[in-house]
């Protein structure tokens, strides 16, 4: 099965995506993931992105479809895929569409992360990662033993810039601004579940698995 994941900055996909695909048996494509290794191999689609980037210009959305499609052909993802971060726009969810079904495949479900903006900032701004080892923690659902300082490796802990309340809620309004109308098109097409994401993550998950069991079992 072919699943896109949709859900803003700290709404758990990374959490989530792995029991997906753990339940459906199929690879996490994640195209953040897929344009680093074409960018850092010097693949031909990776160049002509580059060039692109360069000029400060928006990839279109064939050649994003094109380095997306390039993962789809690969062995264990021609049975299905977890789509992370994909489809960015509506062009892209149309050319997705056409190749899949030129392939006699299609899209089985969209799942969608919901939850209140206000969690996300509360999550996101709160977050602090060390910048030794990496390691993760939340001021307050998990803070290091030494304020400031990391329990694995003894390095420091900051917040990253990308956590900042400001840049988080720039990050969300793109999110909703842009997703909001790729999530619409799909919707007239595809079976689309909306997951309240805020709960537990165990409720989540429960919720993730009913929404593929009430496709599958269709």
């Amino acid at each position: 099965m072919f699943v896109v994941l949709f859900g803003p900055p700290g709404a758990g996909k990374g959490t989530q995506a792995g029991a997906v695909c753990a339940a459906l048996g199929v690879p996490h494509v994640s195209t953040g993931d897929i344009f680093r290794k074409h960018l850092k191999e010097g693949t031909e689609l990776g160049l002509l992105a580059k060039g692109y980037m360069s000029r400060g210009e928006l990839v279109p959305d064939s050649v994003v479809v094109d380095i997306v499609a390039s993962r789809l052909m690969e062995a264990d993802a021609t049975g299905g895929a977890l789509l992370d971060g994909f489809p960015r726009t509506v062009r892209q969810a149309e050319l997705l569409v056409e190749w899949l079904g030129s392939r006699d495949k299609a899209l089985g479900l969209v799942l969608s992360l919901e939850v209140d903006d206000a969690v996300v900032v509360g999550r996101l701004s709160g977050r602090r990662t060390c910048n030794g080892c990496g390691a993760s923690y939340h001021i307050e659902a998990n803070p290091p033993s030494q304020a400031g300082v990391c329990d694995r490796c003894g390095g420091e802990v900051v917040q990253r810039k990308d956590d900042a309340e400001e840049t988080v809620l720039n990050r969300i309004q793109t999110y909703h601004r842009e997703t909001s109308p790729v999530l619409g098109w799909l919707r007239q097409r595809i079976p689309t579940h909306a997951i309240l994401a805020d709960a537990p993550i165990l409720v989540v998950q429960a919720q993730l698995e009913a929404a593929m069991a009430s496709v599958q079992g269709a």
